[in-house]
């Protein structure tokens, strides 16, 4: 059973000053396919701070700077509705509202239940690979706003990153949904095959690191990259043919 949705749907996706760029290429990736109206917000930690909501210092364990703010999304959607969050190293290759789609209202998160052991002990820039039972489970979550009035700012910034990421600030297990595993599939470490993904998640690190240059199915982040960039291109070709001066940098 579903609940209606609003007439614009919320995405929020994780951002990091140290690769920007991800977020503009999840962002595209989600635009360019979406069929509906999208709200695409990215969790800043210089926003969050500059609104003093939130300001946690971030600890060795997490290797984002939205490893801890993911659990805001509740908040800053007004404990309302449907939202989405999602990490910034994806690629969506589907219409977003048929992950909306799959919200049911006997649940207070859905999210893709992998049974995760890191094999690597560093992933991306040398950040230490932790492990932990429910791991990557909130990397991509649908979460009905409205059931999750316990994540308060006060309460995120104070819980531990276990109880957040376990899910600990829920009544019950019960309350967590499962997602078909297209919609977080993990690159090098979930089964399958890439016609069948929906999300693809390089969560260990892609091809924006040169360590990671020939990572499993790295074309299709390029890809996605350079229509970014031949979108933007064009745009200032068009924006210099108007004759409305210089395009801006």
């Amino acid at each position: 059973m579903t609940t209606p949705l609003e007439p614009v749907l919320p995405v929020f996706i994780g951002h990091d000053r140290r690769a920007p760029v991800l977020f503009s290429v999840a962002a595209h990736s989600i635009m360019r396919r979406a069929t509906c109206p999208v709200s695409l917000t990215p969790i800043t930690a210089n926003g969050l701070q500059g609104a003093g909501i939130f300001e946690r210092e971030v600890t060795e364990n997490q290797s984002t700077e939205f490893a801890i703010s993911r659990f805001l999304v509740p908040y800053l959607a007004g404990f309302k509705g449907w939202a989405v969050f999602m990490d910034n190293d994806v690629v969506v290759l589907d219409d977003i509202s048929n992950l909306f789609a799959l919200r049911d209202e006997k649940y207070a998160v859905m999210c893709v239940k992998h049974d995760h052991v890191p094999e690597i002990k560093e992933k991306f820039l040398g950040e230490k690979q932790t492990s932990y039972p429910m791991k990557n489970w909130s990397s991509v979550m649908l979460m009905d706003c409205s059931k999750c009035t316990a994540l308060t700012p006060e309460y995120v910034s104070k819980a531990s990153g276990l109880e957040l990421h376990r899910f600990h600030w829920l009544e019950s297990e019960h309350l967590i949904g499962s997602l078909p595993p297209e919609w977080n599939h993990l690159v090098e470490t979930s089964p399958g095959e890439l016609e069948d993904q929906k999300i693809l998640h390089y969560t260990d690190g892609g091809p924006y690191y040169s360590a990671y240059d020939d990572c499993k199915w790295a074309h299709v982040w390029k890809d996605e990259r350079d229509d970014l960039m031949n979108v933007h291109e064009m745009s200032l070709i068009n924006f210099q043919a108007k004759g409305l001066g210089k395009a801006p940098k």
